[in-house]
């Protein structure tokens, strides 16, 4: 419930008040006021520390509300369960999931069955007060587990956005080194080619060669064999 100080008329709420208090032109007008009986003042005071009473200012002063200290009935029971079911429709509370709207107005609910209940029986209030404290401890806990997992979620998100971005990096440096190197690979087969084929040009060009200066000899030695066989002849 909201406890603090408000700059203008509070919000209706599930709990039950009792009529406002006019505290003068700001709170520090705000004076002591006793009144019934001492057992009456020890039970207002233990669900004013339970349910603190709600403060607000408007154009006409300060103002205090304290909850409400009648007993319940069967008919209040009934009409809280009414307005909840009223208020889950005019606010379009979610049934399901995280809804703040809805966990809102069952927190009013919470703390209406606990003013009930003091009212009847203090000891039972105040069991009822630690259930709703621990519920409170409880949902805080998770709350703060699940911004410090969110968190945690956004930093490995980053990290591995950080990640992608390098890896992609790297990948581009790989292509492109694997572009240049298949560059070189058919620059050196051109290379290899134009040698071999000059290399076979050579080497038919010399064989060539070779078969005309075979030829040629064999011509010459030919003629020589007959130049010896006329030169034996005439003898």
């Amino acid at each position: 419930m909201d406890d603090g100080q408000v700059k203008c008329s509070p919000p209706d709420s599930l709990l039950k008040y009792e009529q406002p208090l006019y505290l003068g032109l700001s709170l520090a007008d705000q004076g002591t006021t006793v009144k019934g009986k001492e057992q009456s003042n020890q039970l207002d005071d233990m669900l004013n520390s339970m349910i603190p009473p709600r403060q607000w200012v408007e154009e006409s002063g300060a103002w205090m509300q304290h909850v409400s200290k009648d007993p319940a009935t069967r008919h209040d029971v009934i009409t809280l369960q009414e307005n909840l079911d009223r208020r889950h429709l005019e606010r379009q509370a979610r049934e399901t999931g995280l809804c703040p709207v809805r966990e809102d107005l069952y927190t009013q609910a919470f703390d209406e069955l606990i003013r009930q209940v003091t009212m009847d029986g203090p000891e039972r209030g105040l069991l009822l007060l630690r259930v709703r404290d621990e519920i409170r401890m409880t949902v805080d806990a998770y709350k703060t587990l699940y911004d410090s997992s969110v968190t945690f979620g956004v930093r490995k998100q980053m990290a591995a956005e950080l990640g992608v971005s390098d890896m992609e990096s790297k990948i581009l440096g790989k292509e492109t080194l694997k572009k240049e190197l298949e560059n070189k690979v058919l620059e050196l087969r051109n290379t290899v080619e134009v040698i071999e084929k000059r290399e076979g040009e050579r080497r038919a060009l010399e064989d060539k060669k070779r078969k005309e200066e075979i030829d040629f000899l064999k011509h010459q030695g030919q003629h020589l064999d007959l130049f010896l066989k006329q030169v034996g002849g005439n003898k």
